[in-house]
């Protein structure tokens, strides 16, 4: 068998022609009224639509994503023990933060809770209220 031997198996069906007359009616199959129905119809383009909707604003409109750090308060760290270097790496492994998408948050140290243990604290923000009660337990900050 050759390429020019090859030929369907089914007979190929004859596009319907609409609105010339003859058995198809008064309408001839398009229905009553409406843009579909009359003849050089061109229907909006669906895109064109969605622009004409969308509010025209003035001004400039990139707004930096800020990331909010992760808030650990100072009763939290009874994990560590006295003396311990507290720093975002060290509150991870200890589960009390998690990753915000996939990456090491930024710590930000608040003063709810007691504190009793000496801990140094390393790359973390950290409060007012949070900073007294870390040096009143004899702690520090760097």
């Amino acid at each position: 068998m050759q390429l020019h031997q090859l030929h369907p198996k089914h007979k190929s069906k004859r596009k319907k022609r609409i609105g010339r007359g003859g058995k198809r009616g008064t309408y001839s199959g398009r229905g009553v009224k409406g843009q579909k129905s009359r003849s050089g119809r061109k229907l909006e383009p669906i895109i064109r639509g969605l622009i004409k909707r969308y509010p025209k604003l003035r001004g400039y409109k990139f707004k930096e994503w800020k990331t909010r750090p992760a808030v650990v308060n100072v009763g939290s760290l009874k994990k560590f023990k006295t003396g311990e270097k507290i720093n975002p790496s060290a509150l991870l492994e200890k589960k009390i933060i998690p990753k915000i998408k996939g990456r090491m948050p930024k710590v930000k140290i608040l003063g709810k809770g007691k504190l009793t243990k000496a801990l140094t604290i390393e790359g973390c923000e950290v409060s007012k209220s949070a900073t007294e009660k870390i040096e009143k337990a004899g702690g520090r900050i760097v």
